[in-house]
């Protein structure tokens, strides 16, 4: 458990925020020529998984702005 103030915290959400400003100027300049022709409801579910997908890495992201670690750390034993 942190007891100290981080600058990840700040420095993680600048960079969260300009990751996903740059995901989503991708998606937006490069997704919708090749979707155009598609039917509708095909656009509708392409556009949501893409606004999906972004948060897969978020949960380790995350973790790393709390506790300065990527991977999960094995759950402490019981006594």
């Amino acid at each position: 458990m942190r007891t100290e103030p981080t600058l990840r915290i700040p420095l993680g959400i600048l960079a969260m925020l300009a990751a996903l400003t740059a995901y989503g100027l991708i998606v937006a300049a490069y997704v919708p020529p090749h979707i155009a022709d598609w039917p509708t409801l095909a656009q509708t579910v392409a556009y949501i998984v893409l606004g999906i997908v972004w948060i897969a890495p978020l949960g380790r992201f995350l973790q790393w702005m709390e506790t300065g670690r990527w991977r999960r750390m094995a759950p402490r034993a019981k006594d």
